[in-house]
């Protein structure tokens, strides 16, 4: 792990959550002591992670694409596309990763469901 940078392990720490390999990516990326500031569930990533786990068995076949990524020093923000259930619009997704030795020591997400009928003919991305 030395090897990669911190928007390496960004990417490499969603796409093992999203491929149901979450105890994997806790185990290789997570600071279990670090903290997330997820709205939905009590402190610690413990929880989080279990939280992690029970979405990707009720959703076992979501998809999720990285649109773009930013780094700078210890932060790395994700914006990404995610999609639930096939033909549904999906979400924009935003991850900001704090790192502290190669590992994430705090962890900030939200999230915007894509509307079928916007007026933005801009899109989503």
């Amino acid at each position: 792990m030395a090897d990669y940078n911190n928007k390496e392990i960004a990417v490499q720490f969603l796409k093992l959550v999203i491929a149901g390999e979450i105890d994997k990516a806790y185990n290789d990326y997570v600071d279990a002591k670090g903290k997330h500031h997820n709205t939905y569930f009590p402190a610690g990533f413990s929880v989080l992670k279990e939280g992690m786990k029970e979405n990707h068995v009720q959703f076992p076949n979501k998809q999720f694409n990285i649109k773009n990524i930013l780094g700078d020093g210890d932060l790395v923000a994700t914006h990404s596309h995610l999609v639930f259930n096939e033909g549904e619009p999906g979400m924009i997704v935003f991850h900001l990763f704090r790192f502290q030795d190669n590992k994430i020591v705090e962890m900030w997400d939200c999230g915007q469901q894509i509307q079928a009928d916007s007026p933005n003919k801009d899109g989503a991305f």
